[in-house]
């Protein structure tokens, strides 16, 4: 009887923690959001409040009045996170199945080689990158912040941790012997495998890419080809008055697309959390 009471009293104290942790998850966002309809007045006098105003559409006003174009930024920023992350994920799996699969001269070697580059930070290499891109006269290219994304070390690093565990060479070698090509064995059989960490890595790919804005402001100059971040990071540049409820604005834009990223693959990432959970 006591243990069956000390069993209810810990699921008790789970459900709170969880509940907590849930809630101040969720709370950055909807102050996020709260914001996005209150005053530039009401947000200086009161910075936190969790009851939403009536300012939204002036504030979407504001937003517009200042060569804010939502749907500009948002495409562009929708054709780089897409086009990088479906690049780095497949890519970086092919590299990893690679690694896994196959028995190389050079292949611990060409591993040590992708996690010694994972230590160098991008800043390093944004000098010779942007002098590379300006001789072939890409600057204002979207490719060009697309197409770097082929070489991710770190997804390479992490699918190829997912995937030495996961994948029966049996199934490769059956495979092989029923004359199915390497690429016909990565992408029918290797991939499907391998949709969990897919997701999760599709998943911070695409924020990533979608928060990017060291990169971008580097290389683009034209205000058609800005994307999401740039053009929020512009809206603070009014040297008389920072309108907040519209900058705020601007953010609920910029984060709502990643919200629903993570609800279309989050169901993925459980999944293997599961997978894992019975394997072990």
């Amino acid at each position: 009887m006591l243990k069956n009471k000390e069993n209810q009293l810990m699921k008790v104290i789970i459900y709170v923690v969880c509940i907590a942790l849930a809630v101040l998850s969720v709370l950055p966002f909807w102050i996020m959001i709260v914001n996005a309809t209150r005053s530039t007045t009401e947000i200086q006098q009161h910075a936190i409040s969790l009851i939403p105003s009536g300012y939204m559409a002036n504030n979407l006003k504001i937003l517009l009045g200042k060569s804010f174009n939502p749907m500009v930024g948002f495409m562009n920023s929708l054709i780089i996170s897409i086009g990088a992350t479906v690049l780095a994920i497949y890519f970086s799996s092919l590299t990893a199945y690679a690694q896994v699969a196959y028995n190389w001269k050079l292949r611990d070697a060409f591993f040590s080689f992708i996690m010694v580059v994972m230590m160098i930070p991008a800043q390093i290499t944004m000098i010779g990158f942007y002098q590379m891109v300006y001789k072939i006269h890409m600057t204002n290219h979207l490719s060009m912040l697309i197409l770097p994304a082929i070489a991710s070390p770190s997804m390479v690093f992490f699918m190829r941790q997912y995937l030495h565990p996961t994948l029966s060479m049996e199934i490769v070698q059956s495979a092989r012997i029923d004359g199915a090509g390497e690429f016909m064995i990565f992408n029918r059989i290797v991939l499907p495998i391998m949709k969990p960490a897919v997701a999760t890595q599709a998943i911070f790919s695409f924020v990533a890419s979608w928060n990017n804005l060291f990169t971008p402001l580097v290389l683009l100059t034209d205000q058609k080809k800005y994307t999401m971040p740039i053009m929020v990071s512009l809206l603070k540049g009014d040297i008389y008055k920072t309108e907040y409820g519209s900058v705020y604005l601007g953010l609920t834009l910029t984060v709502l697309p990643l919200i629903v990223v993570y609800l279309l693959l989050s169901k993925y990432i459980i999944a293997g959390v599961a997978l894992g959970g019975v394997k072990g």
